[in-house]
């Protein structure tokens, strides 16, 4: 399998694609062709684990891998998570299901992908003949930097550091990061926004003399932000194992289409959707939820894509992006894969701040996907009904999954398809938010929250987060947006 560029510029393999992250143009690496996955095969994958339907799936894309390799890397990865199942499916209602993907190390669906990609990542270097170190650069709006950093921690041949906005994560993100283990992390506070974090290590990226300097050190540069193959490949398998347990308990028949209500920011974990939906998968319609942050949900709707508005910090940290980086790779499938027509929508929204698409392409995004956002406000009072209907807790933004989910069905009653809401983190993750929408009480320590969350919903408290208040803070650095290269030089000049 080759990967190509979304703006056209190289062709190379899938280990290549994963090992140096984005295209040396600027654009996001692709499968030169989408892989189909049969009915027979996925009969086949009925009888299968969770690790061995992931393996299935990414042996699809990542044929140069050993098929063995990879089972037992995904085998190692998912006997990390709590319970047993990394992906389990809970039945909610009659046609409502939660596809729980909070068992991970640390509490969020980056997991699902993130305590793989070290071994993607190395065995791609490897199968490249690439002997430096490798230096991974993260920007992250909160779940992704702590994920990545536990995937890496300690890796030979590996250095990772991870940005993320000041004051633009919640406290207990804040201190996952802060708090990080491993001899080989780094951990920088940026007096901004995600999309600034997230400009200035792609600029760092794209940027020939950083590079090289990198390179005479010793180092080459890779990413663990979804921007990577690496890091998409393997939040596609959770769909197709929904999916399968759906089947296989009896719930839908094989072929019956499945909606998927998907909480998103930087628009990787919708498009893994959409791949599976590429692969055969019988997906119907795609559910994008945006918070307050709704360019997403204007753009679905309109054809337009505008960053020229508001930024809101809101309590669904995660999704306060206006860049969504991977739309990149919707847009050059909706182009009919017109890589001249990207890299003009790429300049132009860097230059001007906005583009917009033909009317046979919006036409084309419509027919896959339906956008709603949720509020603040709507926020909480989603967490709060749905508490006290079923006494299910959910995050904030999971809640947004599923007010959007919600509304699609009120407005689409002739649908009838089962709809599974993608839940991305636990709630504890945002135990104040959540306690204040379950009970009215505003507890201001994230700890205190956590045990009276507890309490109030008898939820299990992962065991990683418990032990979070007795961990000391080792980074504490703040930066501003021009001076992050500079911090990545101090970096890897430490020995």
């Amino acid at each position: 399998m080759k990967f190509i560029s979304t703006r056209g510029g190289e062709c190379v393999t899938g280990a290549q694609a994963i090992a140096q992250g984005i295209a040396k143009d600027g654009g996001l690496f692709v499968p030169e062709v989408f892989p189909q996955v049969s009915e027979q095969e996925l009969e086949e994958m009925l009888g299968m684990n969770y690790a061995e339907r992931a393996a299935a799936v990414l042996h699809k894309y990542l044929d140069e891998y050993d098929y063995d390799g990879l089972k037992e890397a995904c085998a190692k990865a998912y006997a990390q998570f709590e319970g047993g199942d990394a992906a389990p499916l809970v039945k909610i209602d009659a046609g409502l299901y939660m596809l729980e993907l909070f068992h991970g190390p640390t509490c969020a669906f980056k997991d699902m992908a993130l305590t793989l990609l070290p071994y993607l990542l190395r065995k791609g270097c490897d199968l490249c003949g690439i002997k430096e170190e490798v230096l991974i650069l993260v920007a992250t709006s909160g779940d992704t930097g702590k994920a990545a950093m536990e995937g890496f921690k300690n890796a030979d041949g590996i250095k990772i550091m991870v940005f993320y906005p000041n004051d633009g994560v919640s406290k207990m993100q804040k201190l996952q990061m802060a708090t990080q283990e491993g001899n080989n992390v780094d951990v920088v506070a940026v007096r901004s926004n995600f999309d600034v974090c997230q400009s200035a290590v792609k600029a760092i990226f794209t940027s020939e003399a950083c590079k090289e300097e990198l390179k005479s050190k010793g180092f080459i540069l890779s990413s663990a932000n979804s921007i990577n193959f690496g890091r998409l490949a393997p939040q596609i398998a959770y769909y197709f194992s929904a999916y399968l347990d759906l089947v296989s308990s009896g719930q839908i028949d094989m072929g019956s289409p499945v909606n998927f209500a998907v909480p998103t920011g930087n628009f990787g974990n919708i498009l893994a959707a959409y791949y599976a939906k590429r692969m055969g998968l019988p997906v119907g319609k795609l559910i994008c939820a945006s918070n307050k942050n709704n360019i997403l949900t204007d753009f679905i709707r309109t054809g337009v894509y505008d960053k020229r508005r508001e930024f809101y910090k809101t309590m669904s940290p995660s999704m306060d992006i206006l860049i969504s980086s991977n739309l990149e790779r919707l847009l050059f499938e909706l182009a009919d894969r017109n890589a001249v027509r990207v890299q003009m929508r790429m300049d132009k929204l860097a230059k001007e701040g906005i583009y917009n698409l033909y009317d046979e392409e919006l036409e084309q995004l419509q027919q896959l996907m339906w956008a709603d956002f949720c509020g603040e406000d709507e926020t909480v009072e989603t967490i709060y009904e749905f508490f006290e209907e079923y006494q299910y807790p959910m995050d904030t933004h999971t809640a947004c999954a599923m007010y959007a989910a919600g509304n699609y069905i009120a407005q689409h009653e002739k649908d009838g398809a089962p709809m599974v809401i993608v839940s991305t983190a636990s709630p504890y993750k945002f135990p104040q938010d959540v306690m204040y929408a379950i009970t009215g009480n505003d507890i201001k320590d994230s700890f205190k929250a956590i045990k009276h969350l507890n309490i109030a919903t008898a939820m299990k408290v992962p065991a990683s987060l418990s032990k979070l208040r007795d961990k000391s803070v080792r980074f504490t650095t703040v930066a501003d947006k021009d001076k992050l290269y500079a911090e990545v030089l101090k970096f890897v000049d430490k020995k």
